[in-house]
């Protein structure tokens, strides 16, 4: 029986026995009570009003469990792959999102994503994610972990970008049903739909069968979300639909945010793993696409070019026991260059391009972070000052009332230092940005 848990003051108490609501029964509950306070700064709330008349002028939001979606942000803030005065799909030398501004979230106290579906938390996963985006289309937001009461500064944004394929997965639908419940039109794009299209794109009508490979996470090959959304796309479009095997990376994501020493032996663990599953699935194809379905890859993917060459060419014996299982010339598809282009044009059909009105470049983005709550002292913390492991894991959704981590400012000494040098060596735009924020 578990029991449901109270904060009054700093200290938890037990008030008695609860059946804890099913999944779905919990995002009801959510959607229900976040648009339906007065109070304007109670947790998990915002203002739906701001959204009766679309506003150009708001910032688009881009989230992720982490700061892996900053590979996301970065490719928007680079792409230039159409023309900003006629809307054409042809680069003018201009970054396509030049006078747009940004909101970020990493919900850094939660991560990784990934996890929960492993330990049957899927509907706690479901329920951060539409926290995220409710958090976005608000304005609340606290100015430090131990802060007295929260802030009302913040700015609603216009769309929503989910930067992270394992959110994507599990959370795209529910946000977008969440949005029409309240009647809120903000276009939301996700990763895994923008990589799916990428896909689809590479493959020619009248090809013979190809096999696709997808890097992911352990979380997102799960849901089996790619193989879903590579199916719909490549059908609709009258192409083929190809084969596809996934690999579920345990340690990658990881030791490439840390800049671990074992970076390359993860990629040599995952990508030979996922060619022996192609073998064992007896496919007479080559595998000739490869989805970087994790928003950390794309940092690696000449890394992991070059470990399917080397085994390609691996010799054992006199032969080559992986050369006709991989094709000579890989097509790499990256989900954040297409999901920029996805928002490009989804801000231009909805008619929330800043473009057309605005001659100067727009006030600094705001990037924000999840921290655990600093005000409670009687939350279960790592000697690092993170979440434990067991109380993570263990939370069960629907519990509104509770608010054990925090939206705060996200700074530079928030930040570890191996995450600091990954950004500014792999992330210019971003790493421009994020050092003008305030310490």
């Amino acid at each position: 029986m578990r029991f449901a848990l109270w904060t009054i003051g700093f200290v938890f108490l037990e008030v008695g026995p609860i059946q804890a609501d099913s999944p779905d029964q919990a995002m009801t509950r959510l959607v229900s009570y976040a648009s339906g306070s007065s109070d304007p700064s109670a947790a998990h709330t915002f203002d739906t009003s701001l959204f009766r008349v679309a506003n150009s002028d708001f910032p688009i939001g881009v989230f992720d469990s982490g700061i892996g979606g900053l590979t996301v942000l970065e490719a928007i803030l680079s792409v230039d792959s159409f023309n900003n005065e006629t809307l054409e799909p042809k680069a003018d030398g201009k970054p396509d999102f030049e006078k747009e501004r940004f909101i970020y979230l990493g919900d850094q106290a939660n991560m990784p994503y990934g996890n929960y579906p492993a330990r049957g938390k899927e509907g706690f996963l479901r329920e951060l994610v539409v926290k995220d985006a409710i958090f976005l289309l608000g304005k609340r937001f606290w100015e430090s972990d131990k802060a007295r009461a929260p802030s009302l500064a913040k700015s609603p944004v216009k769309a929503i970008v989910i930067a992270c394929n394992t959110a994507t997965a599990y959370g795209l639908e529910d946000i977008r049903a969440a949005l029409k419940t309240w009647q809120v039109s903000v276009p939301v794009i996700g990763v895994v739909e923008a990589g799916a299209r990428g896909v689809s794109e590479t493959i020619a009508t009248k090809d013979g069968r190809r096999s696709v490979g997808v890097l992911a996470t352990v979380g997102t090959c799960s849901s089996m979300a790619y193989p879903k959304a590579i199916a719909a796309s490549t059908g609709l479009a009258g192409k083929r639909v190809p084969e596809v095997v996934q690999q579920g990376s345990v340690h990658l994501a990881n030791a490439i945010e840390s800049s671990s020493s074992n970076i390359h032996e993860c990629i040599r663990g995952d990508i030979r793993q996922l060619v022996e599953t192609h073998k064992q699935s007896g496919s007479q194809s080559a595998l000739d696409t490869i989805v970087l379905g994790c928003t950390h890859f794309p940092l690696v993917q000449d890394e992991i070019r070059n470990e399917l060459n080397d085994l390609r060419t691996f010799e054992e014996n006199g032969s080559r026991p992986y050369e006709n299982l991989i094709a000579s010339q890989i097509e790499f598809v990256n989900p954040a260059v297409l999901t920029a282009k996805e928002l490009f044009r989804e801000l231009a059909r909805h008619r929330l391009r800043k473009a057309d009105r605005m001659e100067k470049l727009p006030q600094a983005d705001q990037f924000y972070i999840s921290v655990p709550d600093g005000s409670n002292t009687e939350l279960p913390l790592n000697p690092d000052g993170t979440l434990t492991t067991e109380y993570k894991y263990t939370r069960l959704p629907g519990l509104l009332h509770i608010e054990d981590t925090r939206f705060v400012p996200m700074t530079k000494q928030l930040l570890p230092a191996a995450s600091l040098n990954l950004i500014q060596q792999r992330l210019p735009e971003v790493w421009k940005r994020l050092a003008q924020q305030p310490d």
